[in-house]
């Protein structure tokens, strides 16, 4: 197993990097960089890019539970508010580009804040994606060590809203792509068996602890 210093120092940074790949793709496409094409649409496919790479964000983060205990790896604890700050990233670009490159926020002398509360509000998919990035926004300014030790047992019970968030983001990609449900569909699999895994271990837990404190005479 790999000591703390060795996570910090080497898996970390390997994450870091990994987690910025799609990115630079990305960024890549929009400024002609390699053979990297963005299609006719390059606005429509970078977000629809951010937001796929911000839904599996959450659940490779959702995944960091399951698999530290299935397969005795504690120090992936270690990784895993760096992924969840990588979701809130994603995210926060997925949104901004909708708002600046498909709204025209910034670059629209035109630009009618009324026009944004009303899509946001009358858009299901809409509300739901941005009701999903506001419960993000917490999470992601109580993700310090500070914060951590500030909170106590508080933390853990805020940070549970990452499931509330994996809902809502399968909900708005479902609700996005209105004809071809298949890739929600088993985003939505994805996410039902880890939170179904999630309700199984906690109460496993449970059961474990009363016959720890109750033991047979």
């Amino acid at each position: 197993m790999p000591s703390a210093q060795t996570v910090r120092r080497f898996y970390k940074p390997i994450l870091f990097i990994v987690c910025l790949l799609p990115l630079a793709w990305l960024a890549a496409g929009a400024f002609n960089f390699a053979a990297v094409d963005l299609g006719a649409d390059p606005v429509a496919k970078v977000l629809h890019q951010l937001g796929q790479w911000s839904l599996r964000f959450i659940v490779i983060t959702l995944c960091v539970t399951p698999l530290r205990v299935m397969l005795g790896w504690p120090w992936l604890v270690m990784l895993r508010r760096m992924l969840g700050l990588f979701a809130f990233t994603y995210v926060l670009l997925h949104f901004l580009t909708w708002l600046v490159l498909d709204q025209g926020f910034l670059l629209d002398p035109g630009f009618n804040w009324h026009s944004i509360l009303k899509d946001i509000t009358k858009r299901p998919y809409i509300t739901i994606g941005f009701t999903a990035l506001v419960l993000l926004i917490p999470l992601a300014v109580t993700s310090t060590n500070a914060m951590v030790r500030r909170l106590g047992k508080r933390w853990q019970k805020l940070h549970r809203l990452v499931y509330v968030i994996a809902v809502l983001g399968v909900w708005h990609y479902y609700w996005e792509v209105k004809r071809d449900v298949r890739e929600p569909l088993i985003y939505a699999a994805i996410v039902a068996l880890l939170l179904g895994w999630r309700f199984w271990y906690a109460r496993r837990r449970r059961i474990l602890a009363t016959q720890a404190a109750n033991p047979p005479s």
